[in-house]
């Protein structure tokens, strides 16, 4: 049996540690810890969450009935996760999908305070997804409330919650970058900044701000114990509901207006026949329908309807594109739908989320947090190559040393979109031509079906590559 190995992302709480072995996820808990557990598994609203889906399922590993990981002698207790299919980080989400985790993150903490429990911090990195449904996996931030506390996590909740979706409802302003060069979130001078003054008299802004800004300055260097000076203010559990309330208001309210972007009315534009849709859409399918399809790419999926032709066929499909709005409407339908087996994510192949905090392994890139069996590359070659100027021996190779098979379309030079893309650009690729493309391909991949679309300027492959 394999070694357990940690999992990154845990390193920083000392009171519990995450753990991967045989695919099966647990979390190692300290004497402290276990006593949380206890009194969290003990109450109405874990037992309700992980019902409904907004918890992770979680058991407590008992010695007696069978063998346990070799590690379970350094802890107290160890506890057994449901497996999320597939991690992803706020920087990759969508407006809705950061609106809706910060949601489920107030819902949680309104419940437990009514049990008289609370959250020890409020990091968006708490919160994973199925599909469109956010689900809260960090079992060890609950903890029983202390008398007079207030809510410790308010700061953190504001700085990866709050502040990003401020700037995008507000501002229009993507929160993407900000969060990705940022682990621990926007500031409030940061935010305060970009809102600009007409921002300031937006709904929320002055207290959850404005004010953050000024209690940042004024506390940086003080040698007081603010934590203390709070309690002895006799903060209560209806003070923190009443803020965690109207925060939640205030996040429900807020909307993104944005109505057009380059690619999100790429399916309306009538790029295709309606005989070549069609035969786009069986190729795929027939594809996605042979073999065991654990987990699916789907790369510039647009608004998804490749990505639910191969849900048909797969466990799980990530469907990937660099159009924010494009990614925010596929999710509001899949949520409409209850679908939890597409996990839309907002990512740009050519500036791709890379390995991030201590040691650059508490976030992984793309490929490290799970292989697919299936590429789909469909109508992005072009964008690639001469959008994005990457070589295309160098994209076929990404794509093949990905592991699973490939079903990609060539867009020739002929199509009007290449044309659209040449437009205002040298033409410096005389590598992007079918001969090449097919020959690059065979270097490395089996081509095990070629079709031509009827337009006579599109090519459909499925590979599976060599070795």
């Amino acid at each position: 049996m394999p070694e357990a190995a940690v999992e990154p992302g845990s390193f920083r709480d000392r009171s519990a540690r995450v753990f991967i072995q045989d695919d099966e996820v647990f979390r190692g808990l300290n004497e402290r810890a276990l006593e949380q557990w206890n009194a969290l598994s003990a109450t109405a609203f874990f037992r309700r969450f992980v019902a409904e889906g907004g918890l992770v399922g979680t058991e407590r590993l008992d010695p007696a009935a069978g063998p346990v990981p070799a590690f379970a002698a350094d802890w107290a207790a160890v506890l057994r996760h449901e497996r999320i299919p597939f991690v992803s980080y706020p920087y990759e989400w969508s407006f809705g999908m950061l609106r809706d985790a910060a949601l489920l993150q107030l819902d949680l903490l309104l419940a437990a305070l009514d049990e008289g429990m609370t959250l020890k911090d409020a990091s968006a990195y708490n919160v994973q997804w199925r599909g469109a449904k956010p689900v809260f996996v960090d079992i060890a931030s609950f903890e029983r409330r202390p008398p007079g506390e207030p809510w410790i996590g308010y700061r953190q909740f504001c700085q990866l919650f709050l502040y990003p979706l401020l700037l995008t409802a507000y501002r229009d302003i993507p929160f993407h970058p900000w969060l990705r060069g940022s682990l621990e979130g926007i500031d409030p001078e940061s935010c305060l900044n970009m809102l600009g003054l007409g921002g300031r008299l937006r709904r929320g802004v002055l207290t959850h701000v404005y004010l953050q800004a000024r209690a940042q300055a004024a506390y940086g260097s003080t040698k007081r114990d603010v934590k203390a000076d709070l309690r002895a203010a006799g903060f209560d559990s209806a003070l923190i509901k009443a803020n965690a309330t109207r925060l939640r208001k205030l996040i429900a309210g807020l909307t993104w207006k944005r109505g057009r972007s380059t690619w999100s009315e790429y399916t309306k534009c009538g790029h295709y026949e309606a005989a070549d849709a069609e035969a786009k859409r069986r190729f795929v399918g027939r594809a996605a329908a042979t073999g065991s399809r654990r987990l699916v790419w789907d790369l510039g999926c647009n608004t998804g309807t490749f990505s639910r032709i191969a849900a048909e066929h797969a466990s799980y499909v990530v469907a990937l594109d660099a159009d924010h709005l494009a990614v925010e409407r596929l999710f509001q339908s899949l949520k409409a739908e209850n679908h939890t087996r597409i996990l839309p994510l907002v990512g740009n192949l050519t500036d791709p989320s890379p390995d991030l905090g201590w040691r650059n392994l508490e976030r992984k890139r793309l490929a490290s947090r799970g292989r697919p069996d299936l590429v789909l590359a469909l109508a992005l070659i072009h964008h690639v190559v001469i959008g994005a100027n990457v070589p295309l021996d160098e994209f076929v190779d990404w794509l093949a040393d990905l592991g699973g098979d490939i079903v990609i379309e060539f867009v020739t030079r002929e199509d009007p979109m290449v044309g659209v893309l040449l437009r205002n650009k040298e033409d410096q690729y005389a590598d992007y031509q079918l001969d090449v493309f097919e020959r690059c391909l065979r270097a490395r991949c089996e081509i095990l079906e070629r079709e031509p679309l009827g337009s006579g300027t599109r090519v459909m492959y499925w590979a599976r590559p060599r070795g």
